[in-house]
Order: C-alpha cells, then sequence, then structure tokens
C-alpha cells in the first residue's frame, strides 16, 4: 500500500522526500480557476524517483450542472485536465461528484454525467482514469449520499470509471466509516483511492474542512481501519505541518512502505 500526500505544485519531488511519501496528489493549474491544464515539469524526475502521481482536477468543474455556461466549459476542462495527468503518468485524475442546481431533481445530474462519459468513450475514452469522489454537502449532491451514488454508479458504471473514497466527506455527510469500504464498493465495485483525512467539525456537519490524524474529530484507528479495508493507495490531505506525522502514523499502523 503506498502512502503518501497532496503536496505544492512547484517541487512535488522535494515535498514526497521530506514528508516520506510514495504518493503525491497534484493540481495542474489554479484549482478555483478555468485555466487549461499542462503536463507536471517534474513528471519524469517523479517516475524516476518511484513516485505514483494522481492528479487533482480543479473545483470549478461541475459536469453534472444543467447550466450551460458550466457544464459545457466543465466537459472540456475535464478533458484538458485529463489529457495533462496523462502526459504527465498520473494514475488518475480526481474529479468531485458535482451537482445539479437547486430545485431540480438530481436525475438531470446524473444523465449529464453518463452523457459525459457515453460521448467520450465514442471517442475512445479518457487518457487516464477519471476518479470520482464523494463530497462533503451541498444541495443536489451526486456523491454525497451513497443512495444517490448507487444511481449515478447506475448510469456511468459500464464505463468503468473509478473511484476516490474521501473519508472526510463521508464523515462530514452522515456515512458510517465502520463499514464504508464495504459499502462503497457494493455499489462501484472498486475503491482506486482514498483520501485519509480527519474533520474538525462534527460528524453530519456536511462541512469539508480537514484536519490532521490527531487533531480532528473522527478516531485515528477508524481511519487505520478504513486505510486497510480498501487496500488501496493512500493520499493525505490533511494540513501540511503535520503531513509527515500522518504518514509516519499510517505507516506505522499498516505496516505499509
Amino acid at each position: 500500500m503506498l502512502i503518501g500526500a497532496h503536496v505544492g505544485d512547484d517541487d512535488p519531488l522535494n515535498e514526497a522526500e521530506a514528508r516520506g511519501a510514495e504518493v503525491v496528489q497534484v493540481f495542474l493549474a489554479d484549482p478555483k480557476s478555468w485555466k487549461a491544464a499542462t503536463p507536471h515539469p517534474q513528471a519524469e524526475p517523479l517516475r524516476a524517483a518511484g513516485v505514483q502521481l494522481f492528479v487533482h482536477s480543479p473545483y470549478v468543474i461541475n459536469v453534472a450542472s444543467t447550466n450551460n455556461r458550466i457544464r459545457i466549459p466543465s466537459r472540456k476542462l475535464l478533458l484538458s485536465h485529463a489529457e495533462a495527468a496523462a502526459a504527465s503518468g498520473a494514475a488518475g485524475l480526481v474529479v468531485h461528484g458535482g451537482h445539479a442546481r437547486k430545485g431540480e431533481p438530481e436525475d438531470v445530474g446524473i444523465e449529464n454525467w453518463r452523457k459525459l462519459f457515453g460521448r467520450q468513450h465514442a471517442e475512445g475514452g479518457f487518457p487516464v482514469p477519471v476518479l470520482v469522489e464523494n463530497t462533503a454537502g451541498g444541495d443536489g449532491a451526486l456523491a454525497r449520499r451513497f443512495d444517490v451514488l448507487a444511481r449515478l454508479w447506475d448510469a456511468i458504471g459500464e464505463y468503468e470509471p473509478g473511484f476516490c473514497l474521501d473519508t472526510c466527506h463521508a464523515f462530514a455527510a452522515g456515512e458510517d466509516l465502520g463499514d464504508v469500504v464495504d459499502r462503497v464498493r457494493s455499489i462501484t465495485g472498486r475503491i482506486d483511492l482514498v483520501h485519509l483525512n480527519s474533520s474538525r467539525d462534527p460528524f453530519g456537519s456536511s462541512r469539508d474542512r480537514h484536519a490532521n490524524i490527531g487533531d480532528g474529530t473522527i478516531d485515528p484507528e477508524l481511519l487505520v481501519s478504513v486505510c486497510s479495508a480498501a487496500n488501496a493507495p493512500v493520499v493525505v490531505e490533511t494540513p501540511s505541518e503535520g503531513q509527515a506525522e500522518d504518514i509516519a502514523f499510517l505507516r506505522g499502523r499498516l505496516g505499509a512502505g
């Protein structure tokens, strides 16, 4: 099991070494902008060092939106980041599940996801695995409640998307972490990446505020249990000053590395 962290985009190799990370996640552009992505300049050094790479897509992407001025640019931006991630040798591109507009049925957003994968499949598919990530809150969210996630997977599962499980998001959404891995796998059939984050807020808060493992409201042993059961690469997206300690704790408890 590889364990690592989301690190700064400028020098991920040195940041990986400083944290003892075997895997890193980065952005390829400002995550709050609509800027197209370019391959990471350290892609080859990361490969040479044996550090696995994941890319997180920008937060602005919402392919489920019923607003054409959001959905259509989102599709284009997602493909741009998928192409740049593939050129960087990434193992996957993480994208949030998105949401339909307030007051509109979730089925509309689900259909937009199906159209995205269907159209891309007709053109040969995405050049890198696209990992849909569960989210913490938001009206019309498609990957917050697992009953809605199941409906989403019924629509897109034939295209074999990947899945990224975020522990803070699931906790904030009111999902029991005790059996979360089994429940996710019963829906998606897979977990390709774990975002291992504690939470600054109580269970069911719908707030996406990450905390380091020993500082948050989630029992650290429960987080270890999720990692062990998922048996997938683990990326901590916790505050950077405590990431090395988070990685060391997980590695010590899981015997990884």
